[in-house]
């Protein structure tokens, strides 16, 4: 099964952001766990896109005003939620911010 890892923290999270990931990157690539992922520049430079009633709708900045931010994400594809959450815990982020595990839906391949 397929899961995005998404890595949070409040503003504070940048300063780790150059640590690197302390091995935990290596040891997922040699499981074979890993399909992506990738850290994100900071919200102030997100554009968020909305269209209502056929009209584009675009702002500067996140959409959400939150304390905690998305700062990477990284896929996954492993057994099941509990070989998921045994690899989030072991990213060192889940030591100082939050990592939120969403499991991918997965269409048929007629859905195309």
């Amino acid at each position: 099964m397929k899961y995005l890892l998404m890595i949070c923290g409040d503003e504070t999270a940048a300063e780790h952001a150059n640590d690197g990931c302390g091995g935990w990157s290596e040891e997922m690539e040699q499981r074979g766990v890993v399909r992506g992922g990738a850290g994100l520049r900071p919200p102030a430079e997100a554009t968020t896109v909305r269209v209502r009633e056929e009209e584009l709708l675009l702002t500067d900045g996140p959409f959400a005003e939150t304390k905690e931010q998305i700062g990477g994400f990284v896929l996954i594809e492993c057994a099941d939620l509990d070989e998921a959450i045994e690899i989030a815990a072991k990213h060192p982020a889940a030591g100082y911010g939050t990592i939120e595990i969403r499991p991918l839906l997965e269409l048929p391949p007629e859905a195309g």
